[in-house]
């Protein structure tokens, strides 16, 4: 039995969960409605506060979808009751960001600004103080959406491996090179 799929998914007060008959999984809560079509090969079953999913067979295939739509179905609920957060560090002399409303304006050291059109379902706000790297704060109830934006905002300035400016997110470690040894006597 999947280690993972084997685990009931506690369904938090405020959270309702509906299942159609093509194995369509809505979930509504005070964040936001989410959708996912769940393999046919997966049953749910929904007891008071707990859903539970149960695969057909033992076959890799199914056992590998067990595990995976149990951990889509318990981002969902945990992401329409509670919501997910990403921050992002602008690390950099100059590398500045701000937002009016959707758009974030980022300055990364190229020749001009980048404007970042924001989906509806992702909210961002940006932190910038004096003698300190600008912060990007992204919520959401969307983790798959939220992972994507962030790597789409750490894609237009990666961190670089020798004095690790870029975009990074917060508390992230990056491997760091060496740069250029010391100009030695020996020819």
């Amino acid at each position: 039995m999947s280690r993972i799929g084997k685990l009931p998914i506690i369904i938090p007060a405020g959270v309702k969960i509906e299942v159609d008959k093509y194995n369509v999984v809505t979930v509504k809560g005070k964040l936001g409605e989410l959708k996912q079509q769940v393999d046919p090969a997966i049953t749910l079953t929904i007891e008071s506060d707990k859903l539970t999913l149960v695969r057909a067979t033992e076959q890799k295939r199914h056992r590998a979808m067990h595990g995976l739509y149990r951990s889509l179905l318990n981002n969902m609920v945990k992401g329409v009751s509670t919501g997910f957060e990403i921050k992002q560090e602008l690390v950099g002399v100059g590398y500045r960001a701000t937002n009016t409303g959707q758009i974030l304006e980022l300055a990364l050291g190229y020749s001009h600004n980048i404007s970042f059109l924001m989906p509806p379902e992702v909210l961002v706000e940006t932190v910038t103080e004096k003698r300190a790297n600008s912060i990007i704060t992204l919520k959401s109830h969307d983790k798959q959406l939220l992972g994507q934006v962030a790597a789409k905002i750490r894609s237009m300035r990666p961190p670089e491996p020798y004095k690790g400016k870029g975009v990074k997110f917060v508390n992230e470690v990056l491997r760091r090179k060496a740069g250029k040894a010391a100009a030695s006597g020996k020819k």
